[in-house]
């Protein structure tokens, strides 16, 4: 690709303005190749939709949890709830530009290039640079962003002002995130340009992509190896939380044991452990709207994960609530026509996390609450007192 040939379109990804711009530049430029923000995976999802191809929606919640995916699924999820109900406002789907792109190109026999990183790659990376405190305040900050407060006027959002100074705002909020969705990809989007063999070339990007990306064209010595902005980085430091949470159950297990030594009769402190856990797991649940037979594994279990910390009476009870409410991509998108709490009821993503969270919820209250009170400190009283 030559430099001085290139055209970049900076584009707002639900902007009716945005899609004949780019058909239009295209029409006119009739380049050797047009290149997309997009990856293989999202590419090949927006060609079956243009072609009317209907795919299985079906979401499999129990590999997500096996393969340890929850938090990409729920910030994936996030994110695509956001991205639908500004496109619903404006009456434009995400990606609109794109297919524009697409139709144009084929229509004029243009190949094209696929020019981003897997977006799973890309938020699994976000996820391992963000620190404990900007995943919520990042989770916050999308979920309270209200679009019916005022009209939304999409093309503003490709003044280089206006985005200019979203994105200072955003890299002090969540300066992990901001690494790796913005200053990451554009290194990415220009490394993936430069090996584009064609000369004349029209790039159809993100707005909020284009500065970065010619400030690396600009200096090319600059860009990372692409095989190294692919690596998912492990996650650095010391995990805390989880030696903090580690730390109590293995608190309740010395404590039975030193009772036991001392010669006292912990038959019924452990009636009292299983029976407390249980119904707490019980009440979680089923308080939660789900299945009587969620209730009853988030229960049975509830003893088990108390004592394991890397387990979670909540995901059990959750994965048995997805064999009855089967999750579908619809349930993604009908994220953003809720309106009220009965529509927020009706939709399994939501129903499913409820059980999840609500069956946790009660059995750290028993954890840290109700069987120290009960249990625990009695026995601790009895080996020391």
């Amino acid at each position: 690709m030559k430099r001085e040939c290139l055209t970049i379109i900076g584009t707002a990804h639900v902007s009716a303005e945005s899609v004949e711009e780019v058909k239009d530049k295209i029409y006119e430029l009739q380049p050797d190749r047009v290149a997309i923000e997009l990856d293989l995976a999202r590419y090949t999802k927006l060609k079956k939709s243009m072609m009317g191809i209907e795919e299985d929606d079906s979401i499999s919640v129990t590999k997500i949890i096996k393969e340890n995916k929850v938090g990409l699924f729920f910030v994936t999820t996030v994110l695509s709830y956001f991205q639908s109900k500004i496109g619903d406002e404006v009456d434009v789907a995400p990606g609109s530009e794109m297919v524009g792109a697409i139709e144009a190109a084929e229509d004029l026999g243009i190949p094209i290039a696929l020019i981003d990183r897997n977006i799973n790659t890309t938020l699994e990376r976000a996820l391992n640079r963000m620190s404990f405190f900007e995943k919520i305040k990042f989770l916050f900050g999308i979920l309270t962003t209200d679009t019916d407060d005022e009209e939304i006027d999409i093309e503003d959002l490709k003044n280089p002002d206006n985005l200019e100074d979203m994105l200072e705002m955003f890299k002090d909020e969540a300066p992990g995130i901001y690494e790796v969705l913005v200053h990451e990809r554009d290194a990415y989007l220009a490394g993936s340009l430069l090996r584009i063999p064609e000369d004349r070339v029209i790039a159809v990007v993100g707005a909020g992509h284009q500065p970065g990306i010619n400030a690396y064209l600009d200096h090319p010595e600059t860009i990372p190896p692409l095989e190294e902005l692919n690596k998912i980085e492990d996650k650095k430091g010391i995990p805390w939380t989880k030696i903090i949470l580690a730390l109590i159950p293995i608190l309740f297990v010395v404590i039975f044991f030193l009772a036991y030594f001392n010669g006292i009769n912990i038959t019924w402190n452990l009636y009292q452990f299983v029976a407390i856990s249980m119904i707490m797991g019980f009440l979680g649940s089923i308080l939660s709207g789900s299945k009587i037979q969620s209730a009853l594994v988030g229960g049975l279990v509830a003893p088990l994960t108390i004592i394991h910390p890397l387990l979670a009476a909540g995901w059990f009870s959750g994965l048995t609530e997805a064999k009855y409410r089967k999750v579908r991509q619809r349930d993604i998108k009908n994220l953003a026509n809720i309106e009220s709490f009965r529509d927020l009821w009706n939709n399994n993503i939501f129903r499913i996390l409820l059980v999840v969270i609500g069956t946790n919820l009660a059995v750290s209250i028993a954890t840290l609450v109700i069987l120290p009170s009960q249990v625990f400190i009695p026995l601790f009283m009895q080996i020391f007192g």
